[in-house]
């Protein structure tokens, strides 16, 4: 017997365009939602899934660390912080010939989309135009450019899209009343504010999450509708799978549930339709047969290859042998 819940809010889902606070979804509606029998919600999220996306393709992108370490953030989760000894070392920014070779390597295995990290609380003035200068580069290949360098300062956000930069990634990674367990150098509005400067710049949004970090099932709520409230909300949605790293403050937190994952998946994708839901970090760790469930859960799109920024991924054979066994093809799966 189907399991039925009441929703506090209008029977549509909301639009990405949508603002009025009567289509906002509540956190207890999404809560509501992780709570379905686990078949059920499955079936729902394919079904959404399937009205906005071909289901069975999955978009491939290479995420490139172009300046490793020394991060004077502290988040807890994070090798790279300058905070905690995990054996990372801080680099300078890389050259933009070795750049270009990566991103060759990455279009050559198949990755459509490739984004170009950098681990700075907030670049500077120059550092801004270093990356415009690599985004230009990459974007000449023919490959759609991302990027990630932290809080950006009015101006950045349109010199990068001047460059040619089509998404820049700025999660929230967690709910707003877990962020300050987790953070303690920067606040939740100071990661909405990059987030609007992107939007006002015309610049494409990927934002999302980190899950299995101690927070309770209410606040990966609270995530889930943070970032569908966003307006409109993002058209990249990673979600990553605490990796626990020796040396930060999380390194023996306890694994969160492969179950769970699937629901947050599933949930993501009913809460923002037309997203493309990223498994991204912890995904060596969860083993085929969750990434399977995943992908019925709506996700369609991966990081590829073998390493993201600096902890460890799936090797590309890997996973190109994966889709090919579940019946599945690399791409981009349009709207």
């Amino acid at each position: 017997m189907t399991q039925t819940i009441t929703l506090h809010r209008p029977a549509a889902r909301p639009s990405p365009d949508a603002t009025s606070k009567a289509s906002r979804w509540l956190v207890q509606d999404i809560e509501a939602l992780f709570h379905l029998p686990f078949p059920e919600l499955l079936f729902r999220a394919q079904t959404v899934h399937r009205e906005h996306f071909d289901s069975t393709q999955v978009e491939l992108a290479t995420l490139l660390s172009v300046k490793t370490g020394g991060c004077p953030e502290d988040c807890g989760y994070c090798p790279q912080s300058a905070s905690y000894d995990t054996g990372v070392k801080a680099t300078k920014l890389m050259a933009l010939q070795d750049v270009l070779f990566a991103a060759k390597q990455a279009q050559a295995a198949g990755a459509t989309r490739f984004c170009m990290g950098a681990a700075w609380r907030a670049p500077k003035d120059r550092d801004i135009e270093q990356i415009a200068e690599l985004v230009s580069a990459v974007k000449g290949l023919g490959l759609e450019t991302c990027a990630t360098l932290g809080m950006l300062e009015d101006g950045h956000a349109q010199t990068l899209r001047n460059a040619g930069l089509d998404f820049y990634n700025h999660n929230l990674d967690t709910s707003p009343d877990f962020y300050g367990d987790i953070i303690s150098t920067r606040d939740y509005q100071e990661r909405l504010d990059t987030l609007e400067r992107v939007r006002q710049a015309g610049v494409k949004v990927c934002s999302g999450g980190i899950v299995g970090m101690g927070e309770s099932a209410t606040q990966r709520a609270g995530l889930l509708a943070e970032l569908a409230n966003l307006s409109p909300y993002p058209e990249s949605v990673p979600i990553n799978n605490l990796v626990r790293v020796e040396g930060t403050p999380l390194a023996n937190q306890a694994p969160l549930d492969p179950f769970d994952f699937v629901r947050t998946i599933a949930v993501a994708r009913i809460a923002m339709p037309k997203a493309r839901v990223r498994l991204s970090a912890g995904r060596q760790q969860m083993g085929e047969a969750i990434q399977a469930l995943c992908f019925l859960a709506g996700a369609n799109s991966i990081f590829y290859g073998d390493k993201l920024l600096v902890t460890g991924n799936p090797d590309t054979q890997a996973d190109v042998d994966l889709l090919t066994r579940l019946g599945m093809t690399a791409g981009q799966p349009h709207v």
